[in-house]
């Protein structure tokens, strides 16, 4: 299945995620400013105290350290990143924009993806609403919406979303019959749409706590299981058969009542009940067969 459309995020389900714990920390922005500005500075500093150094070697000593300490507050974030800035363990905000940055000296950052992510699941064997073993497999797509969540709030964000994914693709095939369902039942086979905007719905409930969102999702892969695949194949070519039967006979007939019609409507032959029903019958036969008919021809009399 294509995963190149991109929809509007799936928003999480409040219901769930109140029965839910986790970090109490949101993303806010960190102090910052332009890093260009911030390496300005530091080049100034640490070129005065180098002045100072030969004349006073206190102030010298002392600029030099404070140009190094404001140093270490300089990184660089890549277009599609953001970083998660740390001080001594206290969380103070996030930086999102792209460049150069200068935030508060001694601390430290962790490099956070903000691009789209492509997950499929592992092929999983699943019992559908009617028992059936079915092969099953599902495309994710998320974000990150929150990296401070993202960082504190769960151990290994990728990890995390793959193990919710594949748990919430169990519950909903299992919620689905694969096919042949009551009428206005949905199936796994017939509403494949609606079957991934309910996996979104709770794949986005179950990792709303670390701070990910869901774009998308889409049943990349959907089979009956191998042991019982042939029987559901004869079972299917079955219902074909009965299906063209039917379209077979029902031309038929109108094949033969349209004849009946125009013979007697042209007047050519005067047939009587008996003989109707002899010639539908032979019609129905030369129509349904499945194979060629070989007719015989009657040179006598028509009732003899």
């Amino acid at each position: 299945m294509s995963t190149d459309r991109i929809t509007e995020p799936v928003p999480a389900d409040p219901a769930y995620t109140e029965r839910v714990t986790g970090v109490d920390i949101t993303e806010h922005g960190a102090p910052s400013i332009n890093g260009g500005l911030g390496l300005l500075v530091v080049l100034v500093v640490l070129g005065v105290g180098a002045l100072l150094l030969a004349q006073s070697p206190v102030p010298g000593i002392v600029l030099i350290v404070l140009g190094a300490l404001l140093a270490t507050g300089i990184t660089i974030v890549n277009p599609g990143d953001a970083k998660v800035v740390q001080f001594f363990g206290r969380y103070l905000g996030t930086v999102r924009r792209a460049g150069l940055i200068m935030t508060v000296p001694l601390s430290t950052t962790k490099k956070v993806s903000v691009k789209v992510h492509n997950f499929e699941t592992h092929e999983i064997k699943v019992n559908d609403a009617d028992g059936n073993p079915v092969d099953i497999a599902a495309i994710v797509v998320w974000q990150v919406s929150d990296t401070a969540k993202a960082v504190f709030a769960v151990e290994d964000a990728e990890e995390f979303v793959a193990v919710q994914s594949e748990s919430a693709l169990r519950h909903i095939a299992g919620a689905h019959p694969y096919d042949n369902a009551e009428p206005g039942q949905e199936t796994l086979r017939g509403s494949t749409e609606s079957v991934a905007a309910e996996l979104a719905d709770e794949v986005a409930a179950r990792i709303v706590i670390a701070g990910l969102t869901v774009i998308e999702t889409r049943i990349s892969s959907l089979s009956y299981a191998p042991e019982i695949a042939q029987a559901m194949l004869q079972r299917q070519q079955a219902a074909a058969v009965i299906a063209a039967r039917e379209k077979i006979v029902e031309g038929a007939v109108s094949m033969v009542s349209n004849a009946l019609d125009r013979l007697e409507g042209q007047d050519i032959v005067q047939l009587d009940d008996e003989r109707k029903a002899a010639m539908v019958s032979n019609l129905l036969v030369v129509l349904c067969s499945d194979s060629r008919a070989t007719p015989v021809v009657n040179a006598g009399t028509l009732y003899t």
